[in-house]
């Protein structure tokens, strides 16, 4: 099914998996605040349908995931909008949707394309992927969240050497380093994405939302509340029909009927 209400984005949803496509190749699928906005709108559109258990971003083109903010505006952009969320509202959004958020990423992902990227719980790239924070060079730092999340995704060290060097990585380095969990090549990228998102729709409905949630809390929360948080999740998920589902289709050796409830 393909909805065509984006100047910028392509939206289409395929059985369980809504796909977002920055649909800017002629620009290496660079950010414009336009664009953004678009990003907004569809992943709030893929968040709202039941049908839709994971939301997979890519790029058009198949040379770029996202070159970055579009430098077109960036050159004109005061402190006043410096400081508004810009990239950074769309990465959390991707964060904090309860859905599975996937970037599949073929060819140039750097500055705010690689930000939005790290916004999403899952990444898996092409072997011609390319990776970088080079906002240094411009005279300055990034913006959308990669101080923060991109060494609590590659640890300190190479998000330091990332950021400070701002010389890009390939995928091999990526994989890793962990930044990209897979590598598939560009003609199986969305098949992979589908086979991804169809394995997790094979889930009861809770539990990749609430292991979504678990991670994210547990990564700002102390050792000791985020254990808590934990036991009292799982507390909530063994009293569902689900629970008693999954278990009574693996003793059985059958497939699960899970409902969400």
């Amino acid at each position: 099914m393909q909805e065509p209400d984006f100047d910028n984005v392509l939206y289409s949803v395929r059985g369980p998996m809504a796909l977002i496509t920055i649909n800017r190749p002629e620009k290496h699928n660079a950010i414009s605040l336009a664009t953004l906005d678009d990003l907004h709108a569809a992943v709030d559109r893929a968040a709202a349908e039941d049908q839709v258990r994971v939301i997979t971003l890519t790029g058009a083109g198949g040379k770029a995931f996202a070159a970055g903010s579009d430098l077109s505006e960036v050159k004109y952009r005061d402190l006043s909008k410096a400081l508004e969320p810009i990239v950074q509202g769309l990465a959390e959004k991707l964060e904090r949707t309860p859905k599975p958020t996937l970037a599949a990423i073929d060819g140039i992902c750097m500055g705010g394309g690689l930000e939005v990227a790290l916004g999403c719980d899952l990444r898996i790239a092409t072997p011609q992927s390319r990776f970088a924070t080079p906002e240094g060079k411009l005279g300055i730092i990034p913006g959308g969240g990669a101080t923060a999340r991109l060494p609590r995704i590659v640890g300190r060290g190479w998000g330091m050497e990332m950021m400070l060097m701002g010389e890009a990585i390939d995928a091999d380095r990526a994989l890793q380093i962990g930044l990209v969990t897979r590598v598939v090549e560009s003609d199986l990228l969305l098949d992979e994405a589908q086979r991804m998102a169809e394995h997790l729709a094979g889930f009861a409905p809770f539990v990749p939302r609430t292991m979504k949630a678990m991670v994210h809390f547990g990564m700002e929360a102390s050792l000791a509340g985020a254990l808590m948080f934990e036991k009292y999740a799982q507390g909530a998920l063994v009293q569902t029909e689900d629970k008693q589902e999954g278990i009574q289709a693996f003793l059985e050796k059958r497939d699960p009927n899970f409902k969400g409830r």
